[in-house]
């Protein structure tokens, strides 16, 4: 992620110059919102060093990705939610931290976390970050293979199903979603839900990037993640080449611009999210204890 990882940089590198700041943590979504890659302001070498965490442990990062609201306080405040993760930082230079959202069009990309020697420091906004980051990861080539050629740990379900680039290719999409759900043992309600708003996303990318796409379902602790991946940039939301002017720098969010479905999926889905790349767009969502 070379792009991404220079963004990255600059901001942690601004973040931790602040009066009182002991560390900074930055997180992105990736992985259809399972897993987060996380660096840190005190990993020093010439490549940013990202690792993978998982989005679903119980921390103050996960959370803020999560809601998309800022964690703040001590770690006297913070103990009683999150008492293990504060038994790990006493002790140490920090008192307390601030998390804040990096979020684009109300979506969620990530967050930053802020270890801090005064958990009252009053941190800078981070949203040109996020317009920074989103920009940047419009640019990076696409993963490798297709969606179902990824690997899934023991014991996780998942049923892939490519998409043709024609509006009968919604229809068939529902049809396999639906019966595959059956097979899964879960509820009329979950799958009616995921089947409502896996349509929305297939409808999109069936009508505003004129390419196929893929479709990837997976039950894992009985959560379900839909992933829905185009395999072409949406007609007019390609992202300025670098000798072109714009207003702020901010890439076209194609989901901003044809998304009016995505407020039925919001509403439905337990969360959800997008990820771009330099080919078009991923958009995933999650359904919660579905059986």
């Amino acid at each position: 992620m070379p792009v991404t990882d220079a963004v990255a940089r600059d901001g942690l590198a601004v973040l931790a110059a602040r009066p009182g700041v002991v560390r900074v943590g930055l997180a992105l979504v990736e992985g259809g919102g399972r897993r987060l890659s996380f660096t840190a302001s005190d990993r020093d070498g010439p490549v940013v060093d990202w690792c993978h965490i998982d989005a679903y442990d119980d921390v103050p990062l996960n959370t803020v990705v999560r809601t998309g609201v800022a964690v703040v306080g001590s770690w006297d405040a913070l103990a009683a939610r999150y008492p293990a993760f504060v038994e790990r930082q006493r002790g140490g230079p920090a008192a307390g931290l601030v998390a804040q959202p990096l979020a684009v069009h109300g979506q969620v990309l990530g967050a930053v976390i802020a270890y801090v020697a005064d958990p009252d420091a009053v941190m800078p906004p981070v949203d040109g970050l996020a317009h920074s980051l989103r920009t940047a990861q419009s640019r990076e080539p696409r993963p490798d293979g297709p969606l179902a050629d990824q690997e899934v740990a023991d014991g996780v379900l998942v049923a892939d199903h490519d998409v043709a680039e024609e509006p009968a290719a919604v229809g068939r999409a529902r049809r396999f979603l639906r019966g595959r759900l059956h097979e899964w043992g879960l509820a009329d309600d979950a799958v009616d839900a995921a089947v409502l708003c896996l349509s929305e996303l297939v409808t999109n990318a069936v009508v505003h990037t004129g390419a196929p796409s893929e479709v990837r379902a997976v039950l894992e602790d009985d959560v379900l993640t839909v992933i829905v991946r185009d395999r072409g940039s949406p007609r007019g939301s390609r992202p300025p080449s670098d000798g072109d002017d714009g207003d702020d720098g901010d890439v076209a969010d194609p989901l901003r611009v044809h998304g009016r479905g995505l407020g039925l999926v919001a509403s439905l889905a337990s969360r959800w999210g997008s990820e771009l790349d330099e080919v078009g767009t991923t958009v995933w969502f999650v359904l919660d204890q579905q059986r």
